[in-house]
Formats: structure tokens, sequence, C-alpha cells
């Protein structure tokens, strides 16, 4: 690139050089060394280094005092190159030599089932690439800012498995600079927190899959015993009862709405979803979805939060010739263009719920001054095929047989992989507001 551009202004240079030779040699020389100061400088403050349940039926599927005081260094981490306003989920990933900025090596964060590179996956390529918005710049953020701007904070991903697949890239990132300390776990280890001593940030994920009160009869393996249970007019109590104890939240849900589940409305069955065997009416998973996220979204309007909250959307599978149950797999190596990947219909019905439903709600919050926004990664997880794990949620799947018939997860992602780019995205939203 810079040999074009100096074959350009040597072309130039040449068609007027006759006419003002002394002025322009000095601007010519000005200008030659500003180029220069631009391509070393230009990127100097992006770093540039920088436990999942099993799959298996999920496709169906004493904090500190808060305080919410922005220092100035806000200024530094941000993305100064940008002018104006932008749709940072609208872009397309490109090629990135540079690569992740830790590895399954050096993070100890990673759960087995994400730990595609040691189970042994063959191909690497899935981990050169970035996320680019098409009309801005989004530079990697700066794990050391970020723990200096977030000292004495709190984070909270509630959700389900995908928001600890998310906790845990946001985790060996940050990891880089400091090692989080465990702080709290429950009996399942679903729900847990982490310490970063000497910021006292701490970061948890809260296990809460419906964001609504349910009973769900399952095993380690997915294996259920009978229909769920959820009422859908009762929150979560497992985050209704820390919410005002967390500075900012991503709340997510979505993939357990599909799994047979039985609906009660105070404390009487209301209705059910995919429940042949019963004489219940069939309601549909969409019917209870819009129900709960109002709930969600009513009680965040009510609460005077002063921090920020976001509202993730689902992320889209990408089984090919079958489902998780009857051979499904990913098998693609490298990301998609837009629209070469279509979302199920499933996950169409819960993308569009769940952009109406937060529509309504950023509307209102606006009007009562809470800071509530929509991290729509559906997108562009979309165009990422590549980054499951497939097969090698499994150690060494085909290490006796190598045609071994095993259960895909084409879900979750690999880490390091393609969800490390959300963290990206929201570090720069959080930041200036996009």
């Amino acid at each position: 690139m810079l040999k074009k551009m100096l074959l350009h202004w040597k072309s130039w240079w040449r068609s007027i050089y006759k006419q003002n030779h002394f002025i322009l040699k000095l601007g010519f020389s000005v200008l030659l060394v500003g180029l220069v100061f631009r391509l070393l400088f230009s990127r100097s403050d992006v770093i540039l280094e920088v436990q999942e349940t099993p799959f298996v039926q999920e496709t169906l599927f004493s904090p500190p005092p808060v305080s919410f005081n922005l220092p100035e260094i806000v200024d530094q981490i941000g993305n100064e190159e940008q002018s104006g306003r932008c749709n940072l989920f609208i872009g397309d990933w490109i090629p990135d030599p540079t690569g992740p900025v830790y590895t399954n090596e050096t993070c100890k964060f990673i759960e087995d089932h994400q730990n595609c590179m040691k189970n042994g996956r063959p191909d690497n390529g899935y981990l050169y690439w970035t996320w680019k918005p098409r009309n801005c710049k989004l530079p990697r953020f700066n794990p050391h800012k970020f723990l200096q701007l977030m000292s004495n904070k709190t984070w909270a991903l509630i959700g389900d498995s995908i928001s600890r697949n998310h906790v845990q890239s946001f985790l060996c990132v940050l990891s880089k600079v400091e090692e989080a300390i465990e702080v709290y776990h429950d009996k399942e280890y679903r729900s847990r927190r982490w310490l970063f001593p000497s910021y006292n940030f701490t970061i948890s994920v809260i296990w809460s899959p419906f964001l609504a009160q349910a009973a769900i009869f399952e095993d380690y393996n997915g294996v259920s015993t009978s229909e769920i249970e959820l009422h859908i007019d009762k929150l979560d109590t497992s985050w209704t009862d820390q919410f005002k104890n967390f500075d900012y939240m991503i709340f997510a849900s979505g993939e357990w709405y599909v799994k047979t589940t039985i609906y009660y409305e105070n404390d009487t069955v209301l209705g059910c979803h995919y429940c042949p065997k019963k004489n219940f009416t069939e309601l549909g998973f969409n019917f209870a979805y819009r129900k709960v996220l109002g709930n969600v979204f009513n009680y965040i309007l009510s609460s005077n939060h002063k921090g920020m909250i976001f509202f993730r959307t689902a992320t889209p599978d990408h089984f090919e010739n079958g489902e998780w149950f009857s051979g499904g797999s990913c098998k693609r190596t490298e990301p998609v263009k837009e629209g070469n990947f279509s979302l199920s219909e499933v996950n169409k019905i819960l993308h569009e719920i769940e952009l109406e439903e937060i529509d309504k709600a950023t509307a209102k919050a606006s009007e009562k001054g809470l800071n509530l926004k929509l991290f729509d990664i559906t997108s562009l997880s979309l165009m990422r095929p590549d980054g499951h794990p497939g097969p090698y949620r499994h150690f060494q799947p085909f290490a006796k047989d190598k045609n071994a018939k095993v259960i895909n997860d084409c879900l979750h992602w690999c880490l390091p992989g393609p969800i490390d780019a959300w963290n990206d995205i929201l570090v720069e939203i959080m930041l200036n507001g996009l």
C-alpha cells in the first residue's frame, strides 16, 4: 500500500515539478513525514496481543458498592479515529494475520467443550479473522485500560450457556493483564464470580436460561425426565435479588424456549409448548418468550438503575445436513459472506421478538434516563459457521476411529474464536454510546 502511494506521489511530483520546484519539494517532504508518522502511530492505542455444560439439548433450547462515575480514561480507550455515528453490527469478517490475543495454552478459563485446539481440531484458519464494521473502525479493546476504568465496578452476564461461553472469552482477554480469582460458584458451577484483586473489579455469570422462574428436570448430559415448568409471570430471583449490585449487565436468552415446556401463570397451568401427551393448550414458544422479555424490560424500566444494561440477541446455530440429534454438523473452515447462510426459522422468530421488545423498551428507557442498549450479534455471528467446536467438543474424537460418530456442537464457540469479537464491540458501545 505504501509503495503504491509513493508511486502516485512521484507521478504527481514529476508533472508539476518544473512549475514551482522549491515550494513543492518542501510540501512533498512534509506530507511524506506525515504519512510515515500516521502509519507508525495511528493504532498505538490498540492492543495487538491481546465451563460450559454439555451441548446436547441446548439447541432446543458480597460485591463492592455500586458506583457509576466514568473517569477521564474513557477518552483514552475509545475509537479516536471514528467520526460520527455508525452501526458496529453491520460489516464483514476480514483476514487478520495477527490472530487471537490469547491461546488455549495461555488461558485457564476455557472449558473442555470449547477448547477446540486441545481437543484436536486440525485447522486453525478460523482464528485469523476480525470483524470490520463497514462505516467505522473497531479497535481491539485495551484490557489494561479497561481494568483501570472498571476499578471498583461490577459486571454480570445473565443467561444460558452462551453467556458462560462469553464470560470465558472476556476472562481470557482480561487475564493478559491480571489473572482473575474465582470467589464464588454454585453447586453445579453454572453461576460463578471472579475478582481482579488489583482493580477490585468483579465479573459474574448468572445461570438463568429463561430469565424467569423455571423448574428444569435435566441431568448433566441434558437428558430430561420431565417437561420444563416455566412461570412466565415470575422473574428468576437468581438475578433479581442481585440486580442492584451490578454496574453493568448483559442479559440474553432464547435457545431454551424451544424445549418442551409447560407454562404457568398465577401458579396455574396456562398452556405449553410441544406437549402432545398433555391435554394443554399449545401456546408456542414465541408466546412465552415475548411475555417474559416484556416482564424483564418492565422490571428494568421500573428499577431506576444508574448503570448500563445490554440485551444480547440470541446466537444462531450452524447445523447443516441435520440437527444435533440427526447427524447435523458444521464442517466449514472459514467465514461466509452476508446472505450466504440463512437463519433457521426458530432463530428468525426469536430475533424478531427480541428486536420488537427491545425497541419498545429502549424508547421508554430513553424517556426515563436509563441506559439500556441493544447488543445485536445475530447477523455477524451468522457469518461464522466455521467458529464452532463441531465434533471437537470431545477430546480427540477420532483418535481411535476416524469414522467415529459423535454429536457435533454447532451452537457454542471455540475459544479463542469469533466470540472474542463480541468483547471489542461491547466495550466500544460502552465507551462511545453507539
